[in-house]
């Protein structure tokens, strides 16, 4: 059992090394711009309407399977008096290489409730659909779900005009994460003004990352790589984030 123990966490140093590779930078020797206690907040446009409000926590670090995983909730609440949308989307993933260990989602837009549990087996490469009699299904390499997604995306070195492509989705049917970096900017949100990399993700899903949605994620220009901005089109409308706190855990972040 520890030969076995030991074999998949030499496979995920080498998976590690691996995206190393890929993005061009050491990542593992780096601290990452993020840490348990984190908490951004947002408010929720549709369009110029101000509809409600959004929050990207960290919560903390905890164990999945005899491993220590983030704990991460990412929340969104508002919508008109005829379309109500409330949706939190829960991961677990791994501190060592950030892989999906678990997802939750749990949606409720309109009249429509989806609620859905995923256990992720990064070193078997499949996962288990719990809410689905269909049982474990092929899955990735270093996996990421549509929440660990905003975490990893902010470890990515980002270089304006070039594009990233990981097959890192947890289905991988829906492979693969591209990213295009697009332009630096400064932008204002409630939060204050931050220099921005602006980059637009697509992920083959139905969700704010879909091709469709033409979405755009506005990352803070520095080491924090904050989440500042969101735009996302979706079937109900236009989703907008806008940044109006950010918490490290030990204090307020302000712009710079």
């Amino acid at each position: 059992m520890t030969n076995s123990r030991g074999a998949a966490r030499t496979a995920r140093i080498l998976g590690a090394g691996l995206l190393v590779a890929v993005t061009g930078a050491d990542a593992l020797a780096q601290e990452r711009p993020f840490r348990p206690g984190e908490r951004l907040t947002y408010d929720v446009r549709f369009g110029a309407l101000k509809v409600g409000t959004g929050s990207l926590e960290l919560r903390g670090v905890t164990e999945v399977r005899g491993e220590p995983a983030y704990h991460s909730v990412f929340r969104v609440r508002g919508g008109t008096p005829f379309y109500k949308v409330d949706n939190t989307f829960q991961s677990w993933f791994r501190t060592e290489d950030l892989a999906s260990v678990r997802f939750h989602q749990d949606q409720n837009e309109g009249s429509r409730e989806r609620e859905r549990r995923y256990e992720i087996f990064p070193d078997r490469r499949t996962y288990d659909a719990v809410t689905d009699p269909a049982g474990e299904q092929p899955s990735s390499a270093n996996p990421l779900d549509d929440a660990s997604f905003l975490y990893f995306l902010r470890t990515v070195p980002l270089e304006v005009g070039k594009s990233y492509s990981f097959n890192r989705y947890y289905k991988p049917d829906r492979n693969p994460i591209t990213i295009r970096v697009v332009r630096r900017e400064t932008v204002k949100v409630p939060a204050g003004t931050f220099q921005a990399v602006v980059v637009q993700p697509v992920i083959k899903t139905k969700g704010i990352f879909s091709e469709g949605g033409k979405a755009e994620v506005w990352l803070s220009d520095d080491d924090r790589r904050l989440v500042l901005q969101l735009k996302s089109k979706l079937p109900f409308g236009s989703l907008n984030l806008y940044l109006t706190s950010a918490n490290a855990g030990t204090g307020t972040v302000s712009a710079n």
